[in-house]
């Protein structure tokens, strides 16, 4: 049975909203900053400025289209139902403009994409390629755009991007996301004093950023371009959000693939500079640039670049370092030095593995005490188990660290792509096989391929080699769709009587209509899940057309209700059903829910990545309890499950 969710609705509770403060969402990056830098035809990626900072379009960027170039909207221009207010910023690939949603009075960011090398703003408005020439190469470039809109928008994570939603008008493409307000983690650091980060506060946002990794990671997608300029810091909260997916592709397992993507010297992998039949990329290739991440925060500058250190590892690991051990857990200098690891076999191989190894578990950031030290080394600084991390109210300093010793220099020729704007950036197209990109026809036009150009390296002395890494661990067991629905039960509270059962438990598709009836010793919140015959996860009840949910202590409650009639419309099979009644209401925000019609529906992706990063915590489709601010919450609840059969 499939849920109808023909009656699309918008998302009641968006947990994105824009928080009071005069930052913006993003400016035009300054000569060595990257943020808004995309290719392979994604737009510019959001960013954020700090307060003392004025978001406008450089003058060396208004590119207007008597010029050749592709011009920008005029404030007040009219996109679907959205108002543009202001111009954000632009990069070789797209603009980011500030726009009012009138229906939802929020303001919101929209994407366009205007390739400038490519594209021309007509008169009217419209976008179109520059000539018959520029034409499939322009089209291939706004295939990607989708495809990135697309790949965001199955994603809703609190630390990932979110999409609103995106549509193809003026001859491109637009998507509407959250307006972000905060700085980035590159601006945090910046602004930090000597000292180094505490450790903490750092584990912390490792936590968000792990976890939401490894639920695009469960979608065989990965990253590619994580950097502290591509994590911002939510006002107030400090949440930390991952942005800029332009170099995010869907990876098929085991299929050979032309991936374009853009580097960072220090926080790329050398997997990334070509692809290898030794090397491919995988979360071993998002482990490493997250890593580097770390590295940046502990020492004050990225490790050197991966592709230098293959040719001559000059790379000295953390764990040696006398001063940073007085200061950092020996077990977090040991899992950034094996998330440094130059080829992908040292490295842990997921993002859960990373996590372990981070002392990361559950829902919660938790310390736990990490194994016993090798000889002459300092006993790790983390506290027992049960310590949870506290959150400072800003980020320590980093310590002073001298430059590095020695450099390389890449250089890599591409058949089509431009170097953007921000210093040390490169466009590079796999030598492998080529793959239809996401969303697109089978024989929609691949990219060309690029061709790797020779690596120079300056002579500098060999440090000693990186000590063997741990065996990689098994991956984890991967818990089915039914398994996650029955585990709801696991911390029911004792004496919190729930009751379901079905009217017929055995239906004919086409011909019976499906009904239930619901008691409960106590009084509380339904919410109904129905993991379907076809697979898929619904959150049933409650839904866009019944939002009413309470039950009385002792009642019935019969459902469905006749504003939302289900029909057994197969395929036949067994469709299982889990009622949870919640002594509070629950919010199910970071439980990848979508609530995209009637019916809102679990990723079954998202959800399994979830699962295999819970560790001992609580069910992922449990959701959390809604509790009053300042008020005890005792998180009561009672399950029943049940089965109806449609033939």
């Amino acid at each position: 049975m499939k849920p109808d969710r023909s009656a699309a609705g918008d998302d009641a509770d968006d947990r994105t909203r824009v928080v009071g403060g005069g930052t913006s969402v993003a400016s035009v990056p300054r000569a060595d900053d990257g943020a808004t830098v995309a290719g392979s035809g994604g737009a510019t990626g959001l960013a954020a400025t700090s307060a003392a900072d004025t978001p406008t379009v450089a003058p060396s960027q208004r590119v207007s289209a008597d010029k050749g170039g592709a011009g920008l909207l005029p404030i007040g221009s009219r996109l679907a139902e959205f108002e543009v207010t202001r111009i954000i910023g632009q990069g070789g690939f797209g603009v980011v403009y500030e726009a009012w949603d009138p229906t939802l009075e929020r303001v919101v960011a929209i994407k366009e994409y205007l390739p400038s090398s490519l594209s021309t703003r007509q008169p009217g408005g419209a976008v179109a390629p520059l000539s018959e020439r520029h034409r499939e190469t322009f089209e291939l470039g706004m295939r990607s755009f989708i495809n990135e809109a697309r790949l965001l928008a199955q994603f809703d994570h609190p630390s990932l991007l979110k999409v609103y939603r995106f549509w193809q008008e003026r001859g491109t493409t637009y998507m509407v996301m959250p307006f972000y307000r905060g700085d980035t983690l590159r601006q945090a650091l910046a602004a930090a004093p000597p000292g180094g980060v505490d450790e903490g506060w750092l584990l912390h946002l490792m936590d968000g950023v792990t976890q939401a990794l490894a639920v695009m990671h469960a979608a065989h997608c990965y990253h590619r371009d994580v950097a502290p300029d591509n994590i911002i810091l939510l006002e107030g909260s400090g949440r930390p959000v991952l942005l800029d997916f332009g170099a995010a592709r869907r990876v098929i397992t085991d299929k050979t693939q032309a991936i374009t993507v853009i580097l960072k010297p220090g926080y790329a992998p050398i997997e990334q500079y070509a692809e290898m039949p030794d090397m491919s990329q995988g979360a071993w290739t998002d482990v490493y640039a997250l890593a580097a991440v770390m590295h940046v925060a502990v020492t004050g500058r990225p490790p050197p670049p991966s592709v230098a250190r293959l040719l001559a590892d000059s790379y000295v690991p953390l764990s040696g370092n006398e001063a940073l051990r007085q200061r950092y857990s020996a077990g977090l200098l040991a899992a950034i030095d094996a998330g440094l690891g130059v080829r992908p076999e040292t490295r842990p191989q997921s993002m859960a593995e990373f996590r372990t190894m981070l002392g990361l578990d559950g829902a919660a950031t938790v310390i736990r005490a990490p194994a016993p030290p090798s000889s002459g080394a300092r006993p790790a600084s983390t506290t027992g188990a049960a310590d949870v991390v506290r959150t400072p109210a800003g980020p320590a300093a980093m310590p002073q660290a001298p430059a590095s010793s020695r450099t390389a220099l890449v250089a890599a020729a591409v058949a089509v792509a431009a170097i953007a704007a921000g210093g040390g950036w490169w466009v590079i197209q796999g030598r492998s096989s080529p793959a239809v990109p996401v969303g697109a026809a089978p024989n929609a036009p691949t990219a060309p391929t690029a061709q790797v150009a020779q690596v120079a390296q300056a002579a500098a002395p060999v440090s000693p080699p990186l000590p063997a890494p741990a065996p990689a661990t098994a991956p984890p067991r991967v818990v089915t769709p039914a398994e996650s629905l029955l585990s709801l039960a696991e911390g029911a509270t004792p004496g919190f009587e729930v009751s379901a059962s079905a009217r017929k438990p055995e239906v004919t598709v086409g011909k019976d209509k499906l009904g239930f009836e619901v008691r409960s010793k106590r009084e509380g919140f339904v919410y109904v899940y129905l993991l379907s015959s076809g697979g898929e996860m619904y959150l049933l009840f409650p839904n866009l057309l019944d939002k009413y949910n309470k039950i009385a202590a002792g009642a019935a409650l019969s459902l469905p209700r006749a504003s939302w009639p289900m029909n057994a419309g197969g395929p036949p099979g067994v469709d299982q059903f889990a009622v949870l009644v919640s002594e509070h209401e629950r919010d199910f925000g970071a439980t990848g829910l979508q609530s995209e019609g009637v019916f809102p529906q679990f990723s079954l992706p998202v959800l399994s990545a979830l699962e295999a990063t819970r560790g001992k915590g609580p069910p992922p489709l449990l959701g959390k309890p809604a509790c009053p601010a300042g008020s005890p919450c005792n998180d009561a609840y009672g399950v029943a499950t049940f089965k109806i059969t449609e033939r």
